[in-house]
C-alpha cells in the first residue's frame, strides 16, 4: 500500500488550524506588523502560517515557533523555505511550558493555551495568561486565540461534545477578558470568530477525508477512518456548534 492509497489526514489541507478567515488574518497581521516587532514567538505554532505571514509583513523581524508535533514543524520549515523566510525563522520541537524562548515583542498563542498549562491538571487559562505575560517584552503585544462559551452549555450539549466535556472547560467571554486584565494586560482588541469562519474551518477540516471515503468505501482503512470522521463531525453538530466560540484577544502588557 502506497502513501497515495491512505486516507488524507484531517485538517492537513487547511490554511489555518482554527476558525480564522483570510480577511481577519490579513487585518490582524497588518496591525501587528505595523508595530514593527523585532522578535516573534509562536506558542503551539503548528506549521506556523500566522508566524510566517507576520515575518513576511515585518521584514526586520525574526521568529521562533514552538510545538511538539514534529510533522507540523517539518511542514512549517518547508513553507518557510518556499517563501524565502528560512533564515528568519526557527521551528523548535519542545514543550512550551516554562520555555526560555522569550521574551518577544510579539507572542502568538492561537488555540494553544493548553501548552502553557500543567499537563496533569485541568485547563487553566489564568496560568496560561500569566505565562504569556512572562513571555512578552515590555511594550509588546500578545495575540491569544482562546475558546469561550457563547452561553453556558446544557448537559445535553456537553454530552454531545468531546469525551468528558464539562462546563468548567471554558469561561464565558467576559470572564476570560477579566482574567487577562488580572494577569497584567489591557485588552486592546476583542474579536470573536463568526459562524462563517467556524463552518469554513469545520467543513475544510473533514472535506478531503470525506471525499476519499466516498471514493474508497471498501478500503482496509475506510471503517476506522469513517468512524473517526463521523465522531468528530458529531461533536460539532450535536455538541459545540454555536456553543463554543473562539476569541482573538490582542493584549498589551501593563508596565
Amino acid at each position: 500500500m502506497t502513501t497515495d492509497d491512505l486516507p488524507p489526514a484531517l485538517g492537513r489541507h487547511l490554511t489555518f488550524h482554527g476558525p480564522l478567515s483570510e480577511a481577519r488574518a490579513t487585518r490582524l497581521i497588518d496591525r501587528l506588523a505595523a508595530g514593527r516587532p523585532a522578535t516573534v514567538l509562536d506558542i503551539g505554532c503548528g506549521w506556523g502560517e500566522v508566524l510566517l505571514r507576520v515575518l513576511a509583513a515585518a521584514p526586520d523581524a525574526c521568529g521562533t515557533g514552538i510545538d511538539i508535533e514534529t510533522g507540523d514543524l517539518a511542514h512549517g520549515r518547508e513553507l518557510a523555505k518556499e517563501r524565502g523566510l528560512a533564515d528568519r525563522v526557527t521551528f523548535v520541537a519542545e514543550s512550551a511550558l516554562g520555555t526560555g524562548q522569550g521574551p518577544a515583542d510579539l507572542v502568538l498563542c492561537l488555540g494553544s493555551s493548553h501548552a502553557l498549562c500543567d499537563p496533569d491538571g485541568p485547563h487553566d487559562p489564568a496560568a496560561a495568561l500569566r505565562e504569556l505575560r512572562r513571555l512578552v517584552a515590555p511594550g509588546g503585544r500578545v495575540v491569544l486565540g482562546e475558546g469561550f462559551w457563547q452561553h453556558p452549555p446544557t448537559q445535553e450539549e456537553l454530552a454531545g461534545m468531546w469525551p468528558g466535556a464539562q462546563g468548567g472547560d471554558h469561561l464565558v467571554l467576559g470572564a476570560l477578558v477579566d482574567l487577562a486584565i488580572e494577569a497584567g494586560f489591557r485588552p486592546a482588541r476583542i474579536e470573536t470568530a463568526t459562524d462563517d469562519e467556524w463552518e469554513e474551518f469545520e467543513s475544510g477540516y473533514r472535506e478531503a477525508t470525506e471525499v476519499w471515503l466516498a471514493a474508497n468505501p471498501a478500503h482496509p482503512s475506510a471503517e476506522e477512518t469513517r468512524a473517526r470522521v463521523d465522531r468528530q463531525r458529531s461533536t460539532w453538530l450535536n455538541g459545540y456548534r454555536r456553543v463554543l466560540g473562539i476569541a482573538y484577544l490582542t493584549l498589551v502588557p501593563v508596565d
